[in-house]
């Protein structure tokens, strides 16, 4: 049998040994990270001459100045700046207006069960597993067919009705976890399903509406296909600005500047899970155990 000293021992080598492990795949994940920061605060005769992992010499945000104000996306010459708004103008309603849909429909579905919920929801669900590909058709009709097609509100409208599906499940999922009691309650009080749904199902459902926003926001912000097929010229998000800028040389390939619009078009994203990436977490397991 083994001692408590050869016990403790093994103990700390397999302690270090996930440490290490752990260190060396944040490492690997980091670096990318780590040579688009540097290549962008470098001049581009110390990229020319210097290594990518090499830290700047003189540092400098001349290139992040030149990705956001001046850079050419095409045929035009103004940054990233106007791109970097209009997927502001996008993201927010979509996302605010997919998680209110998606929390209606998940009430609906679990609390006020109707003839025929469970196909609904089951038809929801293949809503997740449906391709972009295949409704690029069918939304490009819808959306000539509305007079939303090359604009921003059309976006909105693209990813409100994608984002539906995975919002209901969020939703569906975390409700299934509330007492039908408490709803039933409400009702004998003479409470109606919508001031059940405001004042009663909503309150309870802060870790879920993070679930679905942090969910969407970040789907929605890094979208590019969608962008690129449904949105033109000025209206464009940043995602196709960004791919524009790196394929687009006037002469020069300045790599500084395209890790700079690379590192500006993450940022919302990166802020967003280090803010909130532990709600994120703790969200999705909150309506994961009935009882």
């Amino acid at each position: 049998m083994l001692n408590s000293g050869t016990i403790r021992w093994n103990h700390v080598l397999g302690r270090a040994f996930i440490y290490l492990m752990l260190g060396a795949f944040a490492l690997y994940y980091l670096i990318p990270l780590f040579v688009m920061v540097v290549t962008s605060l470098k001049p581009l005769d110390e990229i020319r001459s210097g290594n990518l992992l090499s830290l700047p010499m003189q540092p400098t945000f001349e290139a992040w100045g030149i990705a956001w104000n001046s850079a050419c996306t095409g045929v035009q010459c103004n940054g990233l700046q106007g791109y970097f708004y209009n997927s502001m103008i996008m993201v927010i309603p979509a996302m605010l207006i997919s998680t209110l849909l998606g929390a209606m429909n998940g009430y609906v579905l679990t609390k006020w069960k109707f003839p025929g919920s469970n196909v609904v929801f089951s038809m929801l669900l293949v809503g997740c597993f449906i391709p972009f590909q295949v409704i690029l058709l069918p939304m490009a009709k819808v959306l000539g067919m509305v007079g939303l097609a090359g604009s921003l509100p059309g976006l909105v409208m693209v990813h409100v009705i994608y984002g539906l599906a995975f919002t209901t499940l969020f939703f569906r999922n975390y409700y299934i976890t509330i007492p039908d009691e408490l709803i039933n309650a409400a009702r004998i009080d003479g409470a109606s399903f919508w001031t059940t749904f405001f004042k009663i199902i909503l309150p309870l459902s802060t870790p879920i509406i993070v679930v679905s926003t942090i969910w969407q926001f970040t789907q929605i912000w890094n979208d590019f296909l969608f962008g690129v097929i449904y949105s033109s010229g000025e209206q464009q998000p940043i995602t196709v600005a960004l791919n524009n800028l790196v394929n687009t040389s006037t002469g020069v390939k300045r790599y500084n500047v395209d890790m700079a619009g690379a590192i500006i078009a993450a940022l919302p994203t990166l802020f967003v899970y280090v803010v909130a990436g532990k709600y994120f977490v703790r969200g999705l397991t909150a309506g994961s155990v009935k009882g």
